[in-house]
């Protein structure tokens, strides 16, 4: 039961590191206009945050610190996704160059939920 859990999470960190370096890419093929350049700053933003505050997670010392970081998680996941839609919306990217990163964004929260879920 522990190597399950312990397999879990090692997936969930390679899996939300990789949704950082997907997220660098989306970042490097926005046009040069400053639109681009602002709401892709912001959207960099929480997209490393969701990598690196599940690293956080992982790390927790109590169930408090654990929520309050997978909280965080959750936020940073739902935001870059927020940020997409924009993107999308807005015609700054294509929306068939951000689909699959909204799918994983959408995937991301719902498993982070969850496991939020289990500590309340």
């Amino acid at each position: 039961m522990a190597d399950d859990k312990n397999d879990f999470v090692s997936q969930l960190q390679i899996r939300t590191k990789q949704f950082v370096l997907r997220s660098i890419k989306v970042f490097k093929a926005l046009p040069p206009t400053e639109e681009a350049r602002v709401i892709g700053k912001q959207f960099l933003r929480s997209a490393s945050s969701v990598g690196a505050n599940y690293r956080a997670v992982c790390r927790a010392r109590s169930q408090n610190e654990f929520f309050s970081k997978i909280s965080i998680t959750v936020e940073e996941a739902d935001e870059s996704l927020f940020w997409m839609e924009i993107m999308s919306e807005a015609g700054i990217l294509p929306s068939g160059k951000l689909n699959a990163l909204m799918t994983e964004a959408e995937e991301l929260i719902k498993i982070l939920s969850k496991a939020r879920k289990t500590v309340r």
